[in-house]
């Protein structure tokens, strides 16, 4: 565990390549010495752009900046948004046409003018694809049919054409289908290009500071969220790996061999059985800020879904995913509905529990969106992931697994094709250690 840190040492551990001292200064105004190259150029490919979209989030802070209160004042990221696609706009509620033309920023038509910026060759030093939210249809297992594959193959078939390609950064999972999210990662090993997807949530604000240090032998682990059962399954699962990723594999792969979906009176059942810890529970829920008194069961069955197209994702009763790790060990990730509102973590490493919640500051600021635009920018700046996308490949393909055990009566899915995924985690996880807000005490 380590205590919390200042901007600057947060910067210096995640390899920002642009100086604190800097950030106070709009990019606009900082200076530059003569024959400095100029801003690198980023296109933007979105689903939609209306307000708290994604795309209203991330290309926001790109282009408005955002304040880390370090007491370095104002942060704009020291890049240029030269084009923004968007492929669904409704005349009520968008917003990207008039951001763009604020910040005289193309309007393409394509996701290859995007990148060309109508030149006919690739023109930006890198693209953010930004496909969550929108007008889409669900499958069976309710995913939600986001366009990511799609628009990945737009936008490689443009490198492809250039014989040139950029860094890639991918919001939250790569693809609904774990096949799909396979071959984009083998395109971009093909042709390449660094790729990055991932959750906010492994790098947002951890309350209190938790940093594991690697190899250490863990025993268990448990997530407790909430929400949707595919779009915050994923937050879990990804606020769970970025954890146990650190665990002492004995030589293992990462990879995952089965998993299991519970509902219902099955969560509880398998409590009581020990398959997952009531400890555990208890230790995550100590860390939460939203969870209900009353009794935990009846709390899930009481719980009603807000209206809205959406509302049949989430569930008005426990879920459960068991996974079952290549090199034996075993986590779960508890949604429960109605009876907490945030995600909290809980690990036992031998006789010592560790537990902290995922803090997601609320919406409109939404700041948890504050890192997460940080290290894109590191990304984009170093042409290197600050964490090897085979985090998210892993954690969407077990989610995918988790979604089709529900389908299938509960079934336990054996993933051999999640088996042999492997990497090896960042030494710093690159979670934030600045103040939330403003530090300052009163002085009364």
């Amino acid at each position: 565990m380590t205590p919390p840190a200042t901007r600057r040492e947060f910067l210096g551990a995640t390899g920002l390549a642009v100086g604190s001292a800097s950030l106070a200064l709009a990019s606009d105004e900082r200076p530059r010495a003569p024959g400095s190259a100029p801003r690198m150029k980023l296109a933007v490919v979105t689903s939609v752009y209306h307000y708290l979209s994604h795309a209203y989030h991330i290309m926001g802070r790109f282009l408005d900046g955002f304040v880390v209160h370090d007491g370095s004042g104002l942060h704009r990221p020291d890049f240029e948004i030269a084009s923004l696609f968007i492929e669904q706009v409704a005349e009520e509620t968008d917003l990207g046409r008039a951001k763009a033309a604020r910040n005289q920023v193309r309007l393409s038509p394509s996701i290859a003018d995007a990148l060309t910026l109508g030149t006919g060759k690739l023109a930006v030093d890198g693209v953010l694809l930004i496909a969550e939210h929108g007008d889409y249809p669900y499958n069976e297992k309710l995913q939600k049919l986001y366009p990511r594959g799609r628009f990945f193959r737009e936008v490689t078939d443009v490198f492809r054409a250039s014989k040139r390609s950029v860094p890639v950064f991918v919001d939250k999972h790569l693809s609904y289908s774990r096949p799909e999210a396979r071959s984009m990662v083998e395109q971009s090993q093909e042709l390449q290009f660094p790729l990055m997807a991932g959750s906010s949530l492994p790098v947002t604000w951890r309350l209190p500071a938790l940093e594991v240090p690697l190899g250490r032998r863990w025993n268990e682990a448990l997530v407790v969220s909430r929400g949707d059962l595919e779009i915050f399954g994923f937050h879990a699962l990804e606020t769970l790996q970025c954890m146990v990723e650190r665990r002492d594999r004995q030589g293992k792969p990462q990879g995952v061999v089965a998993v299991t979906c519970l509902e219902g009176d099955a969560v509880w059942d398998a409590g009581e059985k020990g398959i997952w810890s009531r400890q555990l529970l208890d230790q995550a829920l100590s860390r939460s800020h939203t969870v209900n008194p009353g009794d935990m069961r009846q709390n899930t069955v009481d719980f009603k879904p807000p209206s809205g197209r959406d509302f049949q994702t989430r569930l008005r009763h426990p879920i459960a995913f068991l996974v079952e790790y290549a090199d034996g060990f075993r986590a779960s990730v508890l949604i429960l509905n109605g009876h907490v509102d945030d995600t909290t973590f809980a690990g036992r490493l031998g006789g010592e529990i560790v537990s902290t919640l995922a803090y997601l500051p609320a919406p409109p600021g939404a700041r948890f969106f504050d890192p997460l635009v940080l290290r894109i920018e590191d990304f984009m700046h170093k042409k290197r992931p600050p964490y090897p996308v085979e985090r998210t490949l892993l954690t969407g393909g077990i989610l995918d697994a988790a979604l089709e055990s529900r389908i299938r009566n509960h079934q336990r899915i054996e993933t051999p094709d999640l088996a042999t995924i492997d990497y090896q985690p960042p030494a710093d996880s690159g979670y934030i250690r600045s103040p939330v807000a403003n530090p300052d005490a009163n002085k009364v």
